[in-house]
């Protein structure tokens, strides 16, 4: 399934979040964990797909937690203890002390509960994740041992979300979701602008190497990181590619709402992209992109898993939901004279 989007992106359109990575850069040079992640030149792989350049951001060890999602989770938290206890020092008794006293719910299909987990624990809160009987196991353990609580649920992961937000309001917790709706959009709107790190990453390299994307492929589960990368993209970038957004055909919620010009949930199977595996989009990132970008697109659980095999022969190892863009390209027809930046979103899923 495919859309080609006719985008209406008039000169000072309002995004409901911040674009610039100021914030969340400044946060991540007190971690020494943090370096940019690799921007791999994949000469051969373009090759056999026959399109002029193909570059290929790899996530899938980010900051020792394997996922892009490193920098979103860790980010909210970081900046909800500082807004709350007066101090950017997060080191500080005022910071610590206030931090002792929050909690943080979310659900997750594995990577942002784990970004959420690993804030909470460096910085003196609590954690509690949600997750569904989808979530592999290894994800659940590798959150445990962050020191967080993991609370599993039956069924899909609509229900997880339904679960913790009911528990937020239950035990006054702090929801930090990664999907918007009206009347609660300031949290997600901080787990986006640490994705635009990513686009700001990607931005410094191409200044650097004049060697410029003609075309962007960027997954979607509830479509943070797709908008925060568009609007980084749309405001900060010299060129302007164009915009892919990639989505599982089980699940091809931000097609769907932009399509019916309003959110739609889309119902479906099962997917094997697990983490785009999200029947609903997030407002924010729905109301940027049906601006920002260009087309959008479904891939198969055949496709995106034929493609991490094909990844994995050129030597990044990644799940169906990293590999979702680059079956999108090999379906896309791309010529001889494009080139494209691809995203590699995550790690194997217990790695």
């Amino acid at each position: 399934m495919r859309l080609e989007n006719t985008r209406s992106n008039p000169p000072g359109v309002k995004r409901l979040f911040r674009t610039e990575p100021d914030r969340p850069l400044a946060m991540l040079q007190q971690c020494p964990a943090y370096r940019p992640t690799p921007l791999h030149s994949m000469a051969d792989l373009a090759a056999e797909l026959g399109i002029g350049a193909l570059m290929v951001k790899d996530e899938t060890r980010r900051m020792g937690l394997g996922s892009f999602k490193a920098l979103g989770g860790g980010f909210a938290v970081a900046q909800m203890i500082a807004d709350a206890s007066g101090s950017p020092d997060l080191d500080s008794e005022q910071a610590r002390t206030t931090a002792a006293t929050m909690t943080f719910i979310t659900a997750s299909a594995g990577n942002h509960g784990l970004s959420v987990a690993a804030g909470a624990r460096i910085f003196g809160a609590r954690g509690v994740i949600v997750l569904s009987s989808a979530v592999p196991e290894g994800f659940a353990e590798r959150i445990r041992k962050t020191g967080s609580d993991v609370i599993r649920v039956d069924g899909s992961y609509e229900d997880s979300v339904d679960h913790a937000i009911a528990a937020a309001e239950r035990n006054g917790w702090l929801l930090l979701a990664d999907g918007s709706r009206e009347g609660y959009i300031e949290r997600p709107a901080l787990i986006m602008e640490g994705y635009t790190v990513i686009a700001e990453e990607c931005r410094r390299a191409f200044e650097t190497s004049g060697n410029w994307p003609t075309h962007v492929f960027v997954q979607a589960g509830v479509g943070g990181l797709a908008a925060a990368m568009a609007a980084h993209i749309r405001t900060h970038w010299r060129t302007k590619p164009q915009i892919i957004v990639v989505e599982p055909d089980a699940a091809p919620c931000l097609l769907q709402s932009v399509k019916a010009g309003r959110l739609t949930r889309a119902e479906g199977p099962e997917s094997n992209m697990g983490r785009l595996d999200c029947k609903d989009a997030s407002l924010i990132a729905f109301e940027a992109l049906r601006h920002d970008a260009d087309v959008f697109v479904t891939v198969t659980n055949e496709e995106a898993a034929a493609a991490a095999r094909e990844y994995a022969s050129h030597g990044i190892e990644t799940t169906p939901s990293g590999a979702a863009p680059l079956a999108a390209l090999k379906q896309f027809a791309a010529g001889t004279d494009t080139r494209c930046l691809l995203f590699a979103t995550e790690g194997p899923e217990t790695a």
